[in-house]
Parts: C-alpha cells; sequence; structure tokens
C-alpha cells in the first residue's frame, strides 16, 4: 500500500474532521470495533455483536465469562483515552497506566512489571528474563523519543516500536493489548488515524511479529499500512462525502476506466485502498481516484467487453 494515498485519505480525512473532534458516535463505534478485534485475536469469547451491544447499545450479555465483559469494558475506556493522552509524550509511566486501566480487576498484576519469566506461545523468540524488563523498557522509551524527534517516519516507527516492545514482553499478561494501544496513541500523536487489528488478520500480524524479532520489520509495516488504508476508508465512509461513500467495486467500475475484475486484483494487491465486506471489495471514488492519479493513469474505457485491461503482474503476498 503506497503511503503516498493514504496521505491523500488523511488530508481529506482531517478536512472533514480533526481527529480530537472526530463525532463521539463515530468514536465509540471505532472503539467498539478495536477492543473486539484486539481481545478476540487473544482469545476473548464475545462477537462483534455483543461487543456492540456492550459498548454502544450498553446493554448486558448472558453466559459470557466475567472476565471477558470486563475486558471489553475496561480497554473501550482505555481506548477512548487515548485522545487524551496523545498531547503528552509517551513514557514508562503511560504503559503502565494503560496496563492498569485494561487489567485492573482482572489480573493480580495489572500496571506492574514482570516479576517472572516468560514464554510467548508458538514462536521461537525468548523474552528477556525479568530483571531485564526494566532497564531494557528504559532503552525502548529512549530510542522511541530519540527517533521521534529526529521526524522518522511514523510508520517506520510504529512498527519498530510496536515489535521492539513484544519482543520485552515487559508483562506476565496482557502485552499484545497493550501494544496495540501504544501502536495507535503513536499514530494518533502523529495525525494518523487507530488502526484495528481484527481475527481475520492474526497469522499475518504474528507472522509479522516473527519476522520483526528476527530483525525484518517491512513485513509488519506492510501490514500497517494495509490496516490504516481500512480506516481511512471506514472513518470517511462515516463522516465525508458523498465520494467517500463506500461501494462495492463492481459498482466503482461503472464510472472509471477499469473493470470490476482489474480493481479486484488491485484490491487484493493492496495497492488499491479497499476493505472486506460481506464476501466483496469496497472501496471509494476518492480513493479510486487518489489510486488513478498516483499509481494508474486516466485511461479511457475500454470499447467493448474484449478489450484489454491495464497488464498487472499477480505478486505474492509478503505474509
Amino acid at each position: 500500500m503506497r503511503k503516498d494515498i493514504l496521505a491523500a485519505l488523511r488530508e481529506q480525512l482531517l478536512t472533514r474532521t480533526a481527529l480530537d473532534s472526530i463525532p463521539e458516535g463515530v468514536w465509540k463505534r471505532t472503539g467498539a470495533l478495536n477492543t473486539w478485534g484486539t481481545n478476540a485475536i487473544e482469545g476473548n469469547t464475545l462477537s462483534r455483536v455483543e461487543v456492540e451491544r456492550i459498548l454502544l447499545e450498553q446493554k448486558s450479555v448472558g453466559n459470557r465469562p466475567l472476565s471477558d465483559v470486563m475486558e471489553t469494558i475496561q480497554h473501550a475506556s482505555a481506548f477512548a483515552n487515548l485522545r487524551e493522552r496523545r498531547r503528552a509524550p509517551i513514557r514508562l509511566t503511560t504503559v503502565l497506566e494503560l496496563h492498569a486501566e485494561v487489567f485492573h480487576g482482572i489480573k493480580a498484576e495489572a500496571g506492574q512489571w514482570r516479576r517472572v519469566n516468560v514464554r510467548i506461545g508458538g514462536m521461537k523468540h525468548s523474552p528477556p528474563r525479568m530483571e531485564k524488563v526494566i532497564p531494557m523498557m528504559s532503552t525502548w522509551g529512549e530510542e522511541y523519543n530519540r527517533r521521534d524527534r529526529l521526524g522518522e517516519d511514523p510508520f517506520d516507527l510504529g512498527a519498530w516500536m510496536h515489535s521492539e516492545f513484544e519482543s520485552v514482553h515487559p508483562f506476565s499478561d496482557g502485552n499484545g493489548r497493550v501494544g496495540r494501544l501504544l501502536l495507535n496513541l503513536h499514530f494518533l500523536k502523529h495525525g494518523w488515524p487507530p488502526v484495528h487489528i481484527l481475527p481475520p488478520d492474526r497469522e499475518r500480524y504474528l507472522r509479522g511479529l516473527v519476522r520483526g524479532h528476527e530483525g525484518n520489520l517491512p513485513d509488519l509495516e506492510g501490514f500497517l499500512l494495509v490496516a490504516m488504508a481500512r480506516s481511512l476508508l471506514d472513518l470517511l465512509d462515516q463522516v465525508g462525502t458523498r465520494e467517500d461513500e463506500l461501494k462495492p467495486l463492481r459498482a466503482l467500475s461503472k464510472q472509471s476506466p477499469y473493470s470490476a475484475k482489474y480493481l479486484s486484483l488491485r484490491a487484493s494487491q493492496e495497492e488499491l485502498p479497499a476493505l472486506m465486506a460481506r464476501g466483496d471489495w469496497h472501496s471509494s471514488e476518492r480513493a479510486l481516484r487518489a489510486y488513478r492519479h498516483l499509481v494508474g493513469r486516466a485511461l479511457k474505457r475500454p470499447p467493448g467487453p474484449s478489450a484489454k485491461q491495464p497488464r498487472v503482474t499477480q505478486r505474492r503476498s509478503a505474509a
């Protein structure tokens, strides 16, 4: 996913509303999606419908573990507060406070660095011993702020800070959720909306972390770019103009020089910003226009169904 396309969509979003001024209903729906995804990939049993029932409708759900419900409510609260937190630097106290916000009353060591040695299930990487956690987290915080002051690209820096945080694994449990809150705090501080890591993303996301532990960050960064494209499209669909309405690619193709098949190929290749909804790729007129301007060319519509489409070579997914 090209950063210049994302920048064009971000500019339009910020033209419509500052991040701090996103309508409360939109921000709550964004928080509900983020909370469902981040908890679900860690084994929380609540469905998206149940999470939205709790957070958006203020109603209860039955036959679910109390801890799963508490995690949902407390994570959503921590997420909602990120807009306020973005005004201050990211410090080690920020990390501890986020962990306490999400897990107080659920985990005995909420808001405390781990005092045990841990393993990460399904990964070869071994986190440092417990006595190294605080020194390594201090180095992490100092290095993040140093690179931030130097103006490092937000996606490069975000991939590094998230990979390094998860590598240290500073808590006995809850590292993934706190790490993703920190990642979204980083994006918000740089004027980008939060990204959502959902159950269908889990395997790719974990592979990106594994490669990050090996010193290879491009896969994780590439995933974050795709996730950001989805977030921008979703928010613009809610606060933007008619040009930002999400439509199936077959509908967009009728007013473009490209066929629906070609657009689907470019969406699957992560060149055209798009998100999957109800089994179909969806995008917007604005995203397609940015793609044509920055990637494709203003081609004339083929004269008939047998005309050749722009030639595109299928590439393998990075993950």
